[in-house]
């Protein structure tokens, strides 16, 4: 995927929050091939993931620590004098934020203003900040898709986590002048997704198996999905772009505008794994969260002259390709290992 064009990130001191997540592991790999000295911050060490099993962790230092200490998200600055701040790490689960609301306050509002005021205290050399929100941002709304003209309007605890966090940034950008960008994306999907709730990986894992997906709404939610490729090359974009003062503190919507119902990207999975016989379950117990969602990425375009390369088609066909693989490498690992980490593939 790399284009290094005219070398923007070559030799640039970039932190990536969220590293080990599924788009913060893309990005670092994505950066450490355009040549840019990637500094990531790193809760849990996870081999499972991307981030670790391409290699990539062995070509970036790394920092150990949470977001909500401000020390830790201080010393992943300063020690490496970064230019350039990708704020990705989130706790990105709408269930468990719903079950576990003071946690997901603590991460996504507390870490966001740790990294937001690292920076303005480092002003020095720190010039450029991308935030990571998202499409739950924007709430319940009465006309679709999502214009980034429109109010914030969240309700339930993960929505109002990630508003929240957007305008701390926002308000930081318009009183200090920091210069920020705000990412709203879709749903993101593509290799090396370890949660298993979300309704890709989580057909894909049940498929591989010969089992049931399990649908927890009523299959009718409508979402438009972004391939997470596309996502790296929007923040990279975004980045690119706060050199631009119409770009800086603005919030800039993602998507791919493909608009489907969760029981289609199911159907889509099954017709492309092979598994139309396999029926979902839908169990219809999804609970707080926004009935229909989508995107227009107009203002993306541009601005930034950015838009999605990838057709649903092309994007799951690649993300099913890497849960093949990654499946069957751990089928084929002596029986001890399989038992070690039989936890994180349930």
């Amino acid at each position: 995927m790399s284009e290094n064009g005219n070398g923007f990130w070559s030799g640039r001191k970039v932190l990536v929050t969220g590293a080990t997540g599924i788009i913060g592991s893309w990005l670092v790999k994505e950066l450490v091939a355009r040549s840019a000295d990637v500094v990531a911050l790193v809760l849990d060490s996870n081999p499972q993931t991307e981030l670790y099993r391409s290699g990539t962790i062995g070509r970036v230092h790394v920092v150990n620590g949470r977001l909500e200490d401000f020390s830790t998200v201080n010393r992943a600055v300063v020690a490496y004098s970064v230019d350039t701040v990708l704020h990705l790490g989130a706790q990105a689960i709408v269930e468990v934020a719903t079950m576990s609301p003071l946690a997901t306050f603590e991460t996504n509002i507390r870490g966001t203003w740790n990294v937001l005021e690292v920076c303005r205290q480092h002003r020095s050399f720190v010039e450029r900040i991308v935030v990571a929100s998202s499409d739950k941002a924007y709430g319940e709304q009465d006309d679709l898709p999502y214009t980034e003209d429109m109010a914030l309007r969240p309700r339930y605890p993960y929505e109002v986590s990630k508003s929240c966090a957007d305008m701390i940034a926002q308000s930081y950008h318009q009183t200090y002048n920091l210069p920020v960008g705000i990412a709203r994306c879709g749903n993101v999907y593509g290799g090396g997704d370890l949660n298993w709730t979300r309704i890709v990986p989580g057909t894909v894992k049940a498929l591989y198996h010969k089992q049931q997906p399990l649908l927890r709404s009523d299959g009718k939610y409508i979402r438009d999905y972004i391939y997470v490729n596309d996502v790296v090359r929007a923040y990279l974009a975004l980045a690119e772009g706060l050199d631009s003062e119409s770009v800086r503190g603005q919030s800039f919507n993602f998507s791919s505008e493909s608009r489907i119902t969760v029981l289609e990207i199911v159907d889509d999975i099954r017709r492309q794994m092979g598994c139309n016989h396999i029926q979902p379950v839908v169990l219809n117990t999804a609970k707080g969260e926004i009935r229909n969602q989508y995107l227009s990425s107009a203002k993306a375009t541009q601005l930034l002259g950015w838009k999605a390369q990838y057709t649903l088609e092309e994007g799951l066909q690649e993300t099913i390709c890497w849960y093949q693989e990654f499946f069957s490498s751990y089928d084929h690992q002596p029986k001890s290992v399989r038992h070690a980490t039989a936890t994180q593939l349930r």
